[in-house]
């Protein structure tokens, strides 16, 4: 099945959206934690900025699927952009001041657009319908790949803009918001208000305990939080490894593609083996991600394995998303998302304060051992409900 003209231009435009936000999101990847131990007094501390901007996408999830909801997805787009306006100036302030509290009150502003970025999936995922929701939520997430190509290289391009280095890489953020901006005021997305559902919403906690919902969330949560831990310790354990500036933006780009890349058949995939099969997969690849990262220090190490990892997040995340909307009900989807985000982003807030304390206090290695448990939860409940459903369709 093809997209009708309408649904292809909603797609095209949301997944534009989505590679602005990458770009600021892995801009962000390359110079949180470098920026945060310049200015922390704790090098402990170091991944603080980029746990606050996580920390602000957690906060502003719910009441952005609030909002979204009353005024509409475009305005909730917009105002995001707005927000990372706000969130990049005060970081380029706060950095030029040597502040370290300014800079993780500016990286928080900009955690809120990242939160309603976290909506572009579910807008394409309403924008069709049937079996080609896969495709169009994993076709948005393959725009990141824009984010890969452009963030890293501007990030190289804008550290020395200003006196005090990566000033002037926050203030680049600035420019891509803007054009966010512009993009978003072209989409033409239905109201959210109006539900012609005859079933009534459901409470939140009946909807959180359905199994599917359990292993949705926990495959884009765990997935989202082992990729987080993993890729903001990267730059500090590089660094400390000898390795400069450019070879780690050189991984994280990389990185990048392998997190946005697959998106151009990771939805033909699901639609052919099920989202749980992918799930699977996803954790698989995970563990191979570790394999190589205990492996050695190299920058082939690095980056093999931050490239591996991004495969494996994009499985379980899209397989996750694709699981998550088989959930609710048209008229409980805003709450369901909102809360689903809200997971997804708290546990990247606690994946990004656990990074750089183990990182300096305990080192890269005891790092990915932490990840293992987290990427064995997620595909023990991916592989118990795959039994389950299959036990279910044996006795229909």
């Amino acid at each position: 099945m093809s997209f009708a003209p309408d649904q292809r231009r909603t797609v095209f435009l949301l997944a534009l959206c989505q590679g602005l936000l990458l770009t600021n999101t892995v801009i962000l990847m390359a110079v949180n934690a470098l920026t945060g131990y310049m200015l922390a007094d704790n090098k402990i501390l170091a991944t603080l900025p980029a746990m606050t901007y996580v920390i602000g996408s957690a906060i502003s999830a719910m009441p952005a699927a609030s909002f979204m909801r009353r005024r509409g997805r475009r305005r909730g787009f917009m105002t995001g952009s707005l927000l990372a306006m706000l969130g990049a100036v005060i970081c380029a302030v706060a950095v030029m001041a040597r502040s370290f509290w300014g800079l993780c009150l500016g990286t928080f502003f900009i955690g809120c657009y990242n939160a309603t970025g976290g909506f572009y999936r579910f807008a394409a995922a309403d924008a069709v319908t049937g079996p080609d929701k896969a495709r169009a939520i994993s076709l948005v997430l393959a725009g990141g790949i824009v984010g890969g190509l452009i963030g890293p290289e501007s990030s190289k391009l804008t550290k020395d803009w200003l006196a005090v280095t990566y000033a002037g890489t926050y203030l680049s953020l600035v420019a891509f918001a803007i054009v966010a901006m512009v993009v978003q005021s072209r989409l033409k997305l239905p109201a959210l208000g109006i539900d012609t559902s005859d079933e009534p919403a459901r409470p939140l906690g009946e909807i959180a305990r359905q199994p599917k919902f359990i292993v949705a969330a926990l495959s884009a949560a765990l997935g989202y939080g082992v990729m987080n831990l993993l890729m903001v310790a990267t730059p500090l354990a590089m660094n400390f490894c000898g390795h400069p500036f450019k070879e780690g933006v050189f991984v994280l780009e990389w990185h990048v593609v392998g997190m946005f890349a697959p998106s151009f058949f990771t939805g033909n995939l699901i639609k052919r083996f099920g989202a749980l099969q992918i799930i699977i997969v996803g954790c698989l690849l995970n563990f191979v991600t570790l394999g190589i990262d205990l492996s050695g220090t190299t920058v082939a190490h690095f980056w093999f394995g931050l490239f591996v990892l991004g495969v494996g997040w994009n499985f379980m995340f899209i397989g996750g998303t694709a699981l998550l909307t088989e959930t609710y009900r048209p008229s409980e989807k805003t709450r369901v998302q909102g809360f689903n985000d809200m997971l997804v982003f708290g546990t990247m807030a606690l994946s990004s304060s656990s990074a750089g304390v183990l990182v300096n206090a305990r080192g890269w290695e005891i790092v990915n051992y932490t990840a293992a448990p987290f990427i064995a939860i997620a595909l023990i409940a991916a592989l118990w409900l795959a039994i389950r459903s299959r036990r279910s369709d044996a006795g229909a």
